[in-house]
């Protein structure tokens, strides 16, 4: 199956918990979004981003709650991606395996992330048991 639509986002940056991770210059941001389009939800999560620069690489979770297409409940995803020169590389947001309540028990897919002018466009391809 596939969903499309956008989404807006809420980055905030979060103090580190402890000095190891500042000494390593490591970034915590708290996000907040808000998903229009075949996805009606809400989502919180944390990202974890390295780098300087232009170049970079972070790695997030994040709790999606609301309706895929009609169904609802909730469920994770894993970010992962590096950036090369503000161009990202190696991206990929995958639902977390037997994360799925409610109407989306048993959600797998993938998830592509566009920004096109500054605006957020989500293109998920899954699949779910019949209801």
């Amino acid at each position: 199956m596939h969903a499309k639509g956008s989404f807006d986002i809420k980055m905030q940056p979060q103090k580190p918990d402890n000095p190891q991770a500042e000494a390593a210059q490591l970034a915590r941001i708290s996000l907040d979004k808000r998903f229009a389009g075949a996805l009606e939800a809400v989502s919180q999560g944390e990202m974890l981003a390295a780098g300087g620069g232009q170049s970079s690489a972070y790695v997030a979770l994040e709790k999606i709650d609301g309706a895929l297409q009609g169904r609802k409940g909730s469920f994770f995803l894993l970010h992962s991606a590096t950036m090369r020169q503000g161009a990202p590389q190696d991206w990929s947001v995958t639902v977390v395996p037997d994360s799925g309540t409610g109407q989306l028990q048993g959600l797998a897919g993938k998830m592509r992330i566009d920004i096109v002018d500054g605006k957020h466009y989500y293109d998920f391809e899954y699949t779910l048991p019949a209801p």
